[in-house]
Parts: structure tokens; sequence; C-alpha cells
């Protein structure tokens, strides 16, 4: 007999569809579905099927990708979809020698990096392909604005484009306050990421600070029952006085 009315494996899925997680904007519970990100430490073929080069005999593909670990300290710097691997090498590069564990790292950098949205530079933790993917990008904002969630895999880049998208949103006047030119022209140059500002709050938080988000603005102050008595009493007043006569004198 089962201990639970559901299996643990769904305990998650049924969360998210009952009380305050299902009263959570439908744009964010979509940014929580799963997808797959860029290959970075492997090449998919592509295919299910290819033919085999010895005897031409149709064979199907191993697409497998290689699991990665992302440690805590990723979330904190951009890895450019970076992570560690977990494999086995040979002792002394001898294929009949014993095989030991090796975790292979990205190499690490420390970089000043400018945003024109922010206008601020963020001394960052960054590896060589974050520095290519930015360049290829044309600048740090470009980058983070057209980087999906899944493919930056970073909490800090994830609150930088919710920053960036708020003051596009926003129009900040703070941006450049000095020089309102330069301020359009920036606004002009990332106006194909604005979205409303309602949607760039939710942009990049977890599950629980979007619970306590949506619970903040669900919450109301308790009202003071003398307060509700004063409402009650003015209402008779207003009531009484609208039915009373109206004498005017005569002069």
């Amino acid at each position: 007999m089962p201990l639970h009315k559901y299996p643990v494996k769904i305990w998650d899925a049924l969360k998210m569809k009952q009380g305050i997680y299902a009263r959570l904007p439908k744009h964010y519970l979509k940014s929580l579905e799963p997808k797959e990100p860029t290959a970075v430490h492997w090449r998919p073929l592509g295919v299910q099927y290819r033919a085999n080069p010895k005897t031409g005999q149709k064979e199907r593909v191993q697409d497998v990708p290689i699991p990665i670990y992302y440690p805590p300290q990723s979330q904190d710097g951009l890895w450019g979809g970076e992570g560690w691997i977990s494999g086995y090498r040979y002792a002394n590069n001898d294929k009949l020698s014993n095989r030991l564990n090796k975790t292979w790292k990205p190499q690490l950098f420390k970089r000043e990096l400018y945003s024109e949205i922010l206008d601020h530079k963020f001394t960052i933790t960054v590896t060589a392909r974050t520095l290519d993917l930015i360049d290829a990008s044309y600048g740090f904002d470009f980058y983070i604005l057209k980087t999906p969630k899944e493919d930056l895999s970073s909490k800090l880049g994830m609150d930088l484009k919710r920053a960036m998208l708020l003051r596009l949103a926003r129009k900040d006047t703070e941006l450049y306050p000095n020089d309102s030119g330069k301020r359009q022209k920036v606004y002009h140059k990332y106006k194909q990421f604005e979205i409303p500002e309602e949607e760039a709050e939710w942009i990049g938080l977890s599950l629980e600070e979007a619970v306590e988000k949506q619970r903040q603005l669900e919450h109301k102050e308790p009202e003071p029952l003398f307060m509700a008595c004063v409402k009650k009493l003015e209402e008779e007043l207003h009531i009484q006085k609208l039915t009373q006569p109206h004498l005017t004198e005569k002069k």
C-alpha cells in the first residue's frame, strides 16, 4: 500500500497548481519551464541515426549531453554556461593503469565590465568564453539582454537583466542627469528589449523570492474595529441628513 496519495516525484509539479503558487503571474510561471541550454562542453550531432563509415549500416546515434555541475560561486559571476565536469583519467596516461577521479573546471578571471544602461562598472568573475560572447554581442548590455536564462545560468546575470529592463521600462531620468541627449540615445539603442514594468519586476526572481513578492502584494493591513464603526456612523449620519426636510426661512 502506498504511503502517499501522489508519488513524491510529482510533488513539485502539484505544488505549482494550488495555493499562492497558482496565483503567480503567468509570464513568470512560463519562465520556470525547463529549457535545454546551448551546448558548451559537447557538440550535438542533431540526428538520431547515421550510416556507419565502415559497413554503411544505419545505426542509432547516442546524442547524450554531458552532465554539468554549477557550483554556488557560479551564481555570483558570469561563466558563460561553463561549469564543472566530473570524469575519470588514467594514472600516468596509461590505459592499463587504474582510473582516477578528475574534475575539469573553467579558468576564471576578474574583469571590470561597464553597463551603459545602469551607468556603472561591475567587477565580475568571468571566463574566456564569457568575454568572447560579450564581444560577439557588441557590448556587455547586449549580452545580458540577449542571453536567455538557461544560458546565463547565473543569479547575478538575471539580477542585472532585471535592473536593466526596469530602467528601460521606467525611462529613469537618473541616467545621465546632466546629458538628456545621451540618455535618450541609450534608451533608443536598447528600445527593442523594452517590456512592461509589471513584467520586468519578476525577471530573474527565484521561486522563493517570487512567492514572497506575491505575498506582499496580496497582504492587507487589518483595519481597526473603531475605524469601521466610524465609517458606518458617517454613512448613517449622511443618509439621515439627506432624508430630513430642508427648511428655508422666508425674508
